[in-house]
């Protein structure tokens, strides 16, 4: 049972019951969630996980909404936001230093300004660090995890330092799952700015173009299979273009479900399905999930890796 006066005691940001999810995630899909927070630092936010833990209540943290599917039934628990409380980024002698619910554009921009080499291939990725951590984003060659050097998380609801080779770092993946990011110091080398600038120009054009970037999306809805790419592997399934509902296989790029206006969380997962089954079928290989699912229920996604 949600206690608002005590949550309020811990948490003096913001808190909405019954809050509408979708205008939280990037796909602009989800129902609502019992509770909404946004702590403000560290200690509101690990006294707000002990209370939740303690009340047995179930919390999920939410980023920028990019790379999730949040549940038209939306979430039973907290929903817990680091956007507005964790979005602060530094240079601190040679590292720089950034919260778990700064964006990763703004990430980017910053290394670049200040002549930090590595995370301009990271542009046009929505969403924030934290995300971006846990899941070791990445593009063109390049991951979030390569200039790491150590990353603070709430492990079993403490505060502890994890070193880079503690991370469990592989392709798209981590074992930081189960932990809250709270912080990461990264130890970049020194590059051109200009040189980073048009390396950025040129890969959010190639984004732009290759990409469904004017329909709400999560991104890539599938892992890339060893040696393939999931979307060439749906394209040839004869997938490109298959709608349901208002969720449709992107015609532009076969691994993006893309939202045409009115598109249901159910509509996607049948998608999902759709692309796991013909791909399987045709070429024998089993697509792994990318995004996250947020708030169903286990028979619904019992199908899905």
């Amino acid at each position: 049972m949600i206690n608002l006066e005590e949550i309020r005691e811990i948490v003096k940001g913001k808190i909405l019951l019954n809050e509408p999810l979708a205008k939280y995630s990037t796909f602009k899909i989800g129902g609502p969630a019992d509770i909404y927070i946004e702590p403000r630092n560290v200690d509101e936010l690990l006294n707000l996980l002990r209370y939740l833990k303690e009340k047995e209540i179930d919390f999920v943290i939410l980023g920028n909404g990019s790379n999730v599917l949040i549940s038209d039934e939306g979430f039973r628990g907290a929903v817990i936001n680091l956007e507005s409380g964790l979005n602060f980024i530094k240079v601190e002698a040679e590292f720089v230093v950034a919260g778990a619910g700064v964006k990763l554009a703004r990430f980017v921009d910053f290394c670049i300004e200040n002549g930090f080499r590595g995370v301009e291939m990271l542009a046009g990725i929505p969403g924030t660090l934290g995300g971006a951590i846990i899941m070791n984003a990445g593009a063109y060659s390049g991951e979030i995890s390569d200039y790491l050097v150590d990353v603070d998380v709430i492990r079993d609801f403490n505060l502890v330092r994890l070193k880079k080779d503690e991370c469990g770092f592989g392709y798209r993946t981590s074992k930081l799952a189960n932990d809250v990011v709270v912080q990461a110091r990264f130890k970049f080398p020194p590059g051109d700015i200009e040189e980073m600038k048009k390396i950025r120009r040129e890969i959010l054009i190639k984004r732009n173009l290759s990409q469904p970037v004017n329909f709400p999306n999560a991104g890539s809805i599938f892992k890339n299979p060893p040696g393939d790419y999931a979307g060439r592997l749906i394209e040839h399934a004869g997938l490109k273009g298959v709608q349901i509902g208002d969720a449709q296989i992107s015609e532009k790029h076969a691994n993006f479900i893309i939202n045409k206006g009115n598109a249901k969380a159910k509509d996607v997962l049948e998608l999902i399905n759709l692309a796991q089954s013909k791909v399987y079928e045709k070429f024998g290989v089993k697509l792994e999930l990318e995004i996250r699912l947020i708030g169903f229920k286990e028979e619904e996604i019992k199908s899905l890796v």
